[in-house]
């Protein structure tokens, strides 16, 4: 193709039955790029289908009992008290299976990627790479650091540390630092999913990781944090407890962002690797069982 303009991609993804491939691909396969071919893109699209019959219609994806019931906002203190350690220990230990998927990383962008989202994790502020940014360096309120950019040439601010602004809801709740976030918080159930994320999200195995990472960043942008925000909201109306909820805001815009770019992901991963679909789809759903492990642990102590 001569030029490679949305309406001429359009025309060719027609021709060639490979609607629902994303713009940069659908461009790679139009340009003959080394990797990329009209064959191997329907394969992948064929791939996609499997997918979302056989990972992303999960449980835990498609109806979680818990936030069905959190989002109601008919919550007791005591319910919200467990609630918050139990997702305490969780965002916690998450930094040990995202300390494991730095270092298992195959390659220096995939490191420099995994080492965005843990740096991020413990305060290092995203640099969007605007004027505006500088400013908002200067704050810790999750309400008002941005989910753009990159940590490159962000601040560290130990305020901006994820955990830091869950301990402002525990101290709302009267609980304290060592109340919260240990692994001796946890309840068995919770402990099996952090447990599964160090095996699978963290694993050695670049292609278990990739699936267990998908597999995360769908149920993430599956909108569980508005259930959370909506139950939480309701809560402060009902008991006029105040609790700051800009962690769960600023994780819900988040996820909203890499909602988007999880297409790509896939792609990137299919067109560059030899996959082992089964193995893909297996994996995920593994990690959707810890996941779900972890729901269900709630939904049993409340």
């Amino acid at each position: 193709m001569s030029a490679v303009t949305t309406p001429n991609l359009n025309r060719f993804a027609a021709r060639h039955h490979l609607t629902g491939l994303s713009p940069p691909s659908l461009a790679a396969v139009a340009t003959d790029q080394p990797g990329y071919s009209i064959d191997k893109a329907q394969r992948f699209l064929a791939f996609q289908n499997r997918i979302k019959q056989e990972l992303l219609r999960h449980r835990i994806i498609i109806a979680n009992p818990y936030t069905a019931w959190f989002r109601r906002g008919a919550q007791s203190g005591e319910q919200i008290k467990t609630f918050i350690v139990q997702f305490s220990v969780f965002s916690n230990l998450f930094l040990v299976a995202q300390l494991y998927k730095t270092i298992n990383a195959d390659s220096l962008e995939g490191m420099r990627a995994s080492k965005e989202i843990l740096a991020n994790e413990i305060g290092v502020v995203f640099n969007p790479g605007k004027e505006s940014a500088r400013r908002q360096d200067e704050h810790t309120d999750p309400k008002l650091v941005s989910t753009e950019g990159t940590v490159e040439g962000g601040t560290f601010r130990f305020r901006a540390a994820h955990f830091e602004w869950l301990l402002h809801i525990a101290a709302k709740l009267g609980l304290g630092f060592n109340d919260v976030g240990k692994r001796r918080h946890g309840t068995s159930a919770t402990l099996f999913f952090c447990d599964e994320l160090a095996r699978l999200y963290g694993n050695e195995d670049y292609q278990i990781s990739q699936a267990a990472s998908f597999a995360v960043e769908n149920w993430a942008a599956a909108g569980f944090w508005k259930e959370l925000i909506e139950g939480f909201e309701k809560f402060n109306a009902r008991s006029g407890a105040h609790l700051p909820l800009a962690f769960f805001t600023w994780h819900d815009r988040l996820e909203s962002q890499h909602a988007r770019h999880t297409q790509e992901e896939l792609e990137e991963l299919y067109f560059h690797r030899t996959l082992d679909e089964d193995a893909f789809i297996r994996y995920g759903n593994e990690m959707l069982d810890g996941v779900a492990a972890f729901w269900d642990g709630l939904e049993v102590q409340r």
